[in-house]
Parts: C-alpha cells; structure tokens; sequence
C-alpha cells in the first residue's frame, strides 16, 4: 500500500497519537505525517503511507491556511487558550475594527518571529517545550515567516465578563509560521497581552479539508476493504516541482541514479527536477553539489517500473 491520506485530525489528540491510529487501522508502521498540529487544533493532517513516505519533506514546504479566532486582554503561557495567564490587561479604550486590521496589515509579507517556548524547536539537543515544562525560559533565535493573506472575517465580540475582545480571522502562511505568536503580536501591537482563542487548520500541502478523511471514515473504508478510495498518489505532493518525462532509455539511466547534464534537463533558475515515465514519478533530481555542470538524484521514487 502507498500514496497520500489527507486526515482530518480531531481535537483531543496529538499527530503522533493520529499517526499511531493510523497505524492499528491499516495494519501497517511506514506511516508518517507532514506538519504538526497542536492537540487542541483540529484540521487537515496530510500522511503519507509506504513508499509515499520519501516525498513528505516536499509536503511540508507548501502553504496552509488556518481560521481561528484571537482573544485580547490576557496572555497565556502556551499562547492558546490551554495555557495558565500570564499577564491580564483590561481594556479601558475602545478598540475599533479599523484598529484591528491595521495591526493585521503589518503582519503580511516575510515577518520574524521568535518561537514560542511551548514548541517543538531545539535548542542545544532539547525541545522548548521540554524546557518550557521544567520551568525555564531560554533565549530563542528569531527566524522568518512567511503570511500571504491576514484577514479579520468577523465583527468583534467584547466579553463583559472578563472585559476581553475577540475577533476571528484566516491566514494563509508559508512553512514553520507560529499562529499562536501571530495571535500574540497581534495583540502586543494594539498594547495589551492576548492569545489565540481558537484555531482549525483548513488546508495543507494543497489538500482542503473538503477531501480529508476522520479516523472512524478510513476504519469503515479498511473494514469493506476500501482503502483505496481514500488513497491519493504520491505525485500529488509534487506538482509545484518542474517535471520533465522521460524517454525509455532515459528512464533506464534515472531508475539506476545515473548523473546527467544540467543544461540537458533544466532551466537555470531552477534547482531540482521530478522525472516521471508513464506518467508515474521516478526521481527528483537536483543540481551536484560540486560538478554544477550535473544533477544528481535527491530521491529515487520508483525504480522498479517494467519497461
């Protein structure tokens, strides 16, 4: 069995307890998933099965959209609303919706962020959320983000009781994009500490949540022995990539990772190539790291096609 699943990840659960499911359903362990979701994020979990498994680094450099909403007036530890408050501010001043989608404005294009503690980067061997859990806080390095749409997509709601003002928005954003730092500078714009409320990944490594399946939908799928309705091809992760087919005799010197000429194959902007033959994807190839005349296989996906 191979191919692509796009799951529908429900809340309650972490990726990796999904991906375990996954597991005992179909009976099989080469599983493996492309961008975490936070246990109280639901959403579109793309997974990969079997030989699929070699194209999930592909999967991850694609966009996602998430919807959710943003709360202003207290932040949290974790930056969502799992976490212990940190710091509450009333909010004595009206804040209008103009004031809201102009701080949203300044969060478009390539940002920086600093990860948040409660995250799985690592620092010297361990991960934030390690630290995070022991009660320290340690110095993160910034790095870039990418936000290419930042919208409110609501009219605000004040929280009388707490004195709190939420509002909830959609984001599309490039690979490694914290929402819940978004959600906190947001807010850190406006002066006042907040979190995000709520979050639900909709879209991710070009699959909608319109095509993902529950866990309990591919249970009943395996059972009638109908797993394959829900399996995609594995070339569905590579379509942003350049393609060239192959010849028979070309296809004879790819599936055994021969070097080939750059300029043969290749344009010069660009920097790795997928070789299909029938239609199916036998190898990405990418530019030598030395002899920059040739490329060179990064993976060989299928070699075992009969010509």
């Amino acid at each position: 069995m191979e191919g692509l699943i796009p799951v529908w990840k429900e809340r309650g659960m972490t990726s990796h307890d999904c991906v375990f499911k996954l597991r005992k359903i179909l009976r099989m362990k080469k599983i493996g998933h492309s961008g975490t979701l936070d246990p109280d994020v639901d959403g579109v979990l793309p997974v990969a099965i079997g030989k699929a498994t070699k194209v999930i680094e592909y999967m991850m450099d694609s966009q996602k959209t998430y919807t959710g909403e943003i709360t202003i007036g207290f932040s949290t530890t974790t930056e969502d609303s799992s976490g212990e408050i940190v710091e509450r501010k009333t909010i004595i001043k009206t804040i209008s919706e103009k004031d809201i989608d102009s701080a949203i404005s300044n969060f478009i294009g390539t940002i920086k962020q600093t990860p948040p503690m409660y995250s799985a980067v690592k620092i010297d061997g361990k991960k934030l959320y390690e630290y995070a859990r022991e009660g320290k806080v340690i110095d993160r390095p910034s790095r870039e983000a990418m936000i290419y749409s930042f919208v409110r997509t609501s009219k605000l709601t004040i929280n009388e009781n707490d004195k709190t003002l939420s509002f909830s928005f959609k984001v599309v954003c490039g690979k490694g994009t914290y929402v819940r730092t978004l959600a906190v500078d947001v807010g850190r714009y406006l002066g006042y500490p907040s979190h995000m409320s709520d979050l639900t990944r909709e879209a991710s490594s070009g699959f909608v949540r319109e095509e993902a399946f529950t866990l309990t939908e591919l249970q009943e799928l395996m059972d009638q022995e109908k797993i394959e309705e829900a399996l995609l091809p594995l070339e569905r992760a590579l379509k942003k990539l350049p393609r060239y087919d192959l010849s028979e005799g070309e296809y004879l010197k790819v599936k055994n990772g021969s070097l080939l000429t750059r300029k043969q194959y290749m344009k010069e902007v660009e920097e790795q190539i997928v070789f299909y033959y029938s239609d199916l994807a036998v190898a990405i190839y990418r530019i030598h790291p030395r002899k920059t005349d040739y490329i060179k296989p990064a993976k060989v996906l299928r070699n075992e096609l009969v010509v």
